[in-house]
Order: structure tokens, then C-alpha cells, then sequence
């Protein structure tokens, strides 16, 4: 083994060990990089050993002229201002107006406060694309009226956390922004490719309520005292969709047809999700300083890791980590489509363990150029891993809407109750994987049609 290539290693491992460190995850990248920066010319300078591209260093320059460049994307602009557009959209009402119409014509049905909420987080998906913001908003909703109703407390637990995570994979989707900008894709053909699959996986989750709320009825029973359902209570449904519609088309419909740019759709969403709260009258001093106040925090959050993660990357590449990765990846038994499946099933283990936004930033631009030597469409590619992250959210020790979902549901609903219910949708994501896998034109079909571009 090259000196180079231990170095990468030991780069590689000192990361993995600091994450249970419990430090912030942006200065661990960031740090780790300066550090191996340094050694690696120090290596080179007074020991005269070959540290592969770092020898050619001089000074750390070249990290502030990529975070330079980083900071200066424009695709990046449309983050803050989808952010601001998630979390004013929950302040504005129309998610209770929605909870509220849909559960009198679906919540006297087996499983219907169940297909409520899968609905609403479709919905919520479509025109927000914030995981912590939905999950909090569907849990308060939607668990004391299941409670209430003798649901059991896993099933109302599992509904709730997976229809709060489709955001990030149903655009417009933060995930689906950033991973178009480590790439230099199209984010329209992200956002087209992405829409299918989405709504897969949504339908998948009715199904599955549907087949509980048939097969196991007291999992998710009717109410005790039901009534004739109304032509006006179905009007009433449909019309407290048309403002959550109404924006959807707005954003994403701009962005299809090619009449904004995804950073000019994120100025109209914000606009408009701004006006929904104002026509319900949620709209004052004291929410426009919350919002603003929090979308600072998060864009922060984000930016800070994109920092470390830009650090990283670069860091990574110069000691030859990119073309150490693609000689291991290239190097399995698999063959072309089971090295993808690894690479999968390596994205799915560090959901475990890593937010979605370390996996994007850290291994997908490391794996995206060997998948794109194997010959396979990388634009299908990242949506299937998209696909897959979506479990990063349910997984156990860090899924964050575990986190999210434990921190407003009533405390006889246990974290054992959480995780027995997630269960069933763990699954059902890994199945929506599978079938992007099998038969690429559930991403494909819809961009080409649209654009002709993939």
C-alpha cells in the first residue's frame, strides 16, 4: 500500500472515530482537514515523503478559494429561502385546515386518521421540504385524535415520523438543491426525476395504512360515533387543499416549465407562503422574527457544514482519496450493478449513524465518478440514492424525526413504541429503492419528457 493511500486511510478512520467524540459535526470536518493539511506537508517538507497532491501545497490558500467559491454559487441561494417558505408554512394554518376537513371525511373509515396524515405529509412534502417543521406539525395534528381514538400507539407513531420525512425526497427538496450543486446537475432534472419516486413511496404508505386498518382494525379502528358523510364535508376537504395546491403549482410549476430558476421558485414560495399566512391571520411581528430567527439558525447549520464538508472533500481528494475509493469500488466482485448495491447499502449503514446532509457532502461526490465510469445515468443514480437516504430519518440511534416525534408526543407513547412502528416503513423505502433500481424510468421518464435532457 502506497504512503498516500495509508494516509487516507487513517484520514478516513480518525473521521469516523471523532463523530462519537459528540463534537459539532462542521468543526470535526473543518478541523480534521487542517490538521491532515498540515501533516501532510509536514510529511512532505522535513521528511521528504511523498503525500501524493499535498506536496504541491505551499499554504492553506487553496481551502479559502473553494470556500470562496462555495459561498458565491448562486444554486445555493434558493436553500435559505425554502427554508424560510417550510417554516412560515407551518405558522400559516393551512396544515390545521387541512387536519381538520380531512379527518371528517376519512376518519370514520379503518386506518382513515392514518391516511389523513399520510396525505397532509404529501401535501406538506410538495410545498415545504423541512423534515423537523412537518413531523412536529403532523405529531401535534394528528397523535392526540389517534390517541384519542385507540390507535395503537407504534402505528401513530410510524405514520407520523415516515409521512413527516417524504419533504426531502418530494420536491422542492433541500436534499435534492445541494445534491445538484456537488454534482453540477440540473436541479429541474433532480426535481422532475424525484417526483415519481416520491409519490411511490407515498402511495406505498397508504397502502400500507389502507392494509392495517384492514387486516388489523384494532391497530387503527373507526371512531365509536360516526355520521353520513356530506357533499359539503368533501367540498370542504378539497377546498382547504387549493392553498397548499395553489403554491405547489406556483414553485414547482415555475420551475418545470422553465419560467424560474430554482432560486427565483424559492423567492415566489417564500412570497406566497408568506400571503397564506397573512389571508389566515397568523401573520405578525412576533412570527415574522420566529421564522426569521430560524431560518438564520438552520441556513447556518447547513452552511456551516458545507464549510466542513467543502474542507473535507477537498482534503480528501488531494491526498488521492478519489482515485483510492474508485480502485476499491472498482475492485469488488460485483460487477457493475452489485458495486451500486454496495454503494447503496454503505449509504443505508451510514444512516445510521450520519445526517443526510454529512452523506451528501462527504460520500456521494466520492462515489458519483465511478458510477458515472460504470456507464450508468447519473441523474438516475442520485435520485435512487436520494431514495435511499430517505431512511437516514427512521434509523436508530440518529434518525432525527425519532428525535423530532419523541420531543412533542404524550409521554405514554414510549421510544420503544417509535421504534417497533418505524419498522414496517423502513421497509416499505427500501422496497421504493429497490423498484427505482429495477426500472429506471420511474426517475427518467418524467425529465425527458419535460426536458429531453437525460
Amino acid at each position: 500500500m502506497e504512503v498516500y493511500e495509508i494516509i487516507v486511510v487513517v484520514f478516513l478512520v480518525t473521521f469516523i472515530a471523532s463523530l462519537f467524540l459528540g463534537y459539532p459535526i462542521a468543526w470535526t470536518l473543518g478541523g480534521l482537514s487542517l490538521l491532515f493539511v498540515a501533516g501532510g506537508i509536514l510529511l512532505h517538507d522535513y521528511f521528504g515523503i511523498d503525500t501524493y497532491l499535498l506536496n504541491r501545497w505551499g499554504n492553506f490558500a487553496i481551502i479559502v478559494d473553494r470556500i470562496w467559491a462555495l459561498m458565491s454559487n448562486w444554486v445555493l441561494v434558493a436553500l435559505p429561502m425554502f427554508v424560510y417558505m417550510g417554516l412560515m408554512l407551518d405558522r400559516s394554518g393551512v396544515a390545521e385546515l387541512m387536519m381538520t376537513n380531512f379527518v371528517r371525511v376519512f376518519g370514520q373509515m379503518r386506518g382513515g386518521l392514518g391516511i389523513t396524515v399520510v396525505l397532509i405529509g404529501i401535501l406538506l412534502a410538495a410545498s415545504t421540504g423541512i423534515v423537523g417543521a412537518s413531523v412536529v406539525l403532523l405529531a401535534t395534528l394528528s397523535i392526540p385524535i389517534m390517541m384519542r381514538q385507540k390507535y395503537s400507539k407504534s402505528f401513530a407513531s410510524g405514520v407520523v415520523a415516515a409521512s413527516g420525512t417524504l419533504g426531502i425526497l418530494i420536491p422542492p427538496s433541500i436534499m435534492l438543491v445541494i445534491m445538484a450543486d456537488q454534482l453540477s446537475i440540473s436541479v429541474g432534472d433532480l426535481f422532475m426525476g424525484a417526483f415519481i419516486p416520491g409519490l411511490l413511496l407515498g402511495l406505498f404508505y397508504l397502502i400500507y395504512v389502507i392494509l392495517v386498518g384492514l387486516i388489523r382494525p384494532e391497530m387503527a379502528p373507526p371512531p365509536e360515533k360516526t355520521h353520513k358523510l356530506t357533499g359539503r364535508e368533501i367540498f370542504g376537504a378539497i377546498m382547504a387543499t387549493v392553498p397548499t395546491a395553489t403554491l405547489i403549482v406556483a414553485v414547482l410549476g415555475t420551475i418545470f416549465f422553465g419560467i424560474a430558476t430554482p432560486s427565483e421558485a424559492s423567492g415566489v414560495g417564500a412570497f406566497g407562503a408568506t400571503l397564506l399566512a397573512l389571508a389566515n391571520g397568523r401573520l405578525n411581528l412576533k412570527v415574522i422574527r420566529q421564522v426569521g430567527i430560524e431560518t438564520s439558525l438552520t441556513s447556518a447549520f447547513i452552511f456551516g457544514i458545507f464549510l466542513g464538508a467543502t474542507a473535507f472533500a477537498l482534503v480528501m481528494r488531494s491526498l488521492g482519496g478519489d482515485e483510492f475509493i474508485a480502485h476499491l469500488l472498482k475492485g469488488l466482485p460485483f460487477g457493475p450493478n452489485g458495486i451500486l448495491v454496495f454503494i447503496l447499502f454503505v449509504a443505508f449503514i451510514a444512516g445510521f449513524f450520519l445526517d443526510w446532509l454529512e452523506i451528501v457532502l462527504i460520500i456521494l461526490p466520492l462515489v458519483a465518478p465511478v458510477v458515472k465510469d460504470l456507464g450508468f445515468n447519473l441523474v438516475w443514480f442520485v435520485v435512487v440514492f436520494a431514495v435511499c437516504l430517505q431512511t437516514s430519518f427512521l434509523t436508530p440511534p440518529v434518525g432525527f424525526s425519532l428525535f423530532y416525534l419523541k420531543g412533542v408526543v404524550p409521554k405514554e407513547i414510549t421510544t420503544r413504541d417509535i421504534y417497533i412502528g418505524i419498522i414496517p416503513f423502513v421497509i416499505l423505502q427500501v422496497l421504493a429503492v429497490a423498484a427505482a433500481f429495477t426500472w429506471p424510468e420511474l426517475v427518467l421518464w418524467l425529465p425527458r419528457k419535460m426536458y429531453g435532457s437525460v
